[in-house]
């Protein structure tokens, strides 16, 4: 029986052990399950933070982008206004050139005109060149007949001598007054002696 009691109390000892065991065991659990959730909630946070830092550095770096990029934008204007302000005057040049080439052209065509009515002036002077050469040979080889026949004539009269070599215009001219003067004086006399 005393052993039984003593087991019997140890029991109770134990079972009462295993209780505030039980109850530590719970509320361990218990404070477990709050730091946990606490270092959850420190961990969702902390991630949170990390997050707004990676954040924030991705707006800084985009800031910085945007930086860059504006200024890029900011160069790129200026050399359009410089491609645009070239452009303007390589447009006012090509005009004035343009202009020029008409111009040009307009000469030009004045001068093609100008020459086309020179040369066909000169188609037409040489045509009538052409002709007056034609003429005045006609009219030379004409003329020579009729000198020496004037020749032939004045030197065959009676008691003309026939030339020996080639005989100029003025001998011809004194030997024809010659025959006129003669002839004058025939007819003098003979009007003279009343022949008719």
């Amino acid at each position: 029986t005393g052993t039984i009691s003593s087991l019997q109390r140890q029991l109770e000892i134990q079972e009462s052990q295993l209780r505030r065991t039980k109850s530590e065991k719970e509320m361990l659990q218990k404070k477990l399950r709050e730091q946990e959730k606490q270092l959850q909630a420190m961990s969702t946070k902390f991630c949170s933070l990390r997050e707004e830092q990676k954040h924030a550095e991705m707006m800084v770096a985009i800031e910085k982008e945007n930086c860059s990029l504006r200024q890029v934008v900011t160069e790129q204007e200026s050399k359009l206004a410089e491609q645009n302000k070239l452009i303007g005057e390589l447009q006012r040049t090509l005009s004035q050139l343009q202009a020029e080439v008409l111009t040009s052209q307009h000469h030009i065509h004045k001068q093609q005109q100008a020459q086309e009515a020179i040369q066909s002036q000169a188609e037409k002077l040489q045509h009538r060149e052409l002709q007056t050469r034609v003429a005045l040979e006609c009219i030379t080889s004409r003329f020579e007949r009729y000198r020496s026949k004037i020749i032939q004539a004045t030197f065959s009269t009676a008691g003309s001598k026939p030339p020996q070599a080639e005989v100029t215009d003025e001998e011809v001219l004194e030997a024809m007054q010659k025959i006129i003067n003669e002839r004058m004086e025939f007819h003098q006399m003979l009007k003279q002696k009343g022949v008719k």
